[in-house]
């Protein structure tokens, strides 16, 4: 069985991922250990202007079923048990937070060949249904994403998307916010012995009838550091350096300046990742 066409979230993510992952203008912090059990405990802290937030999170693998449990500053306790191959290419993801009862969701997700499949049912009296779906090769895909509430008996989202991948070249579209914005992007890999790839993506809002233009690249200089630079058609310039000090460890600095006002605009962001 070959690769698929994956699920909808799948569509575009390389471009989105070279053109908006990692780029930050908090301050972030994140350490993980492991227990002799095998536990992995991730501890977080978040300096958001001048508000600190943090969370803890573990992690418990056992065979085919991991269960994650996060507490955050606000007292929220959310749960998520993943289940991998209940049956060949089917998972199952089952998500609660308390005190919030009305947050339980249970997700399925099948991969197939020919297909992606994702449904999410709230398990509440009156829930929200998601349903996502994509058919293709890896090459070539076309999905849509649908979401209903039954409560109201309205569809709050629908979205759709088409996907083409190359040998070296990722383009996509797709019509969301129910077919108001139209979104077209595309990543296209230079040279993969430096991981260099540049990437770009317009987006059009139907209702506003504005354009936001976004191109970006990214260049190792070796094999633990990592250059990025983006900018949009509204004069916002970004860039990061990101470097893996030890492995899986990150340090990342990025920063975020207006071209228009550059004296009143410059952000920087900084995040820490330690892992033993």
């Amino acid at each position: 069985m070959g690769k698929g066409p994956g699920l909808y979230t799948d569509i575009g993510k390389k471009a989105r991922d070279l053109l908006y992952k990692d780029y930050q203008s908090d301050h972030k912090f994140t350490l993980t250990t492991y227990t002799a059990g095998g536990i992995a405990i991730t501890s977080t802290g978040l300096k958001k202007g001048e508000q600190l937030l943090a969370d803890v999170s573990t992690q418990l693998k056992n065979n085919n079923i991991t269960t994650d449990i996060k507490v955050d500053t606000n007292s929220n306790l959310l749960t998520t048990i993943t289940i991998d191959d209940l049956a060949p290419g089917l998972k199952t993801i089952i998500s609660f937070k308390a005190p919030d009862q009305r947050s339980g969701k249970v997700e399925l997700q099948y991969q197939h060949e020919y297909a992606g499949i994702s449904a999410a049912l709230g398990l509440t009296a009156n829930p929200i249904v998601n349903f996502s779906g994509v058919v293709g090769k890896e090459s070539l895909a076309l999905g849509t994403d649908v979401q209903f509430d039954t409560a109201t008996g309205n569809f709050t989202k629908y979205n759709a998307g088409l996907s083409y991948i190359n040998k070296d070249l990722i383009a996509s579209f797709t019509l969301n916010d129910k077919g108001d914005t139209a979104t077209a992007s595309y990543y296209h890999i230079v040279s993969p012995l430096t991981n260099t790839a540049v990437g770009a993506e317009l987006a059009h809002s139907f209702s506003s009838n504005e354009n936001t233009l976004t191109i970006g690249t990214q260049h190792a200089l070796d094999p633990l550091t990592t250059l990025k630079a983006r900018v949009n058609n509204l004069g916002r310039a970004s860039a990061l350096i990101q470097h893996e000090w030890r492995p899986k460890s990150l340090f990342t600095i990025s920063g975020e300046v207006d071209t228009r006002a550059i004296e009143k605009s410059a952000k920087v962001g900084l995040a820490l990742a330690i892992k033993p």
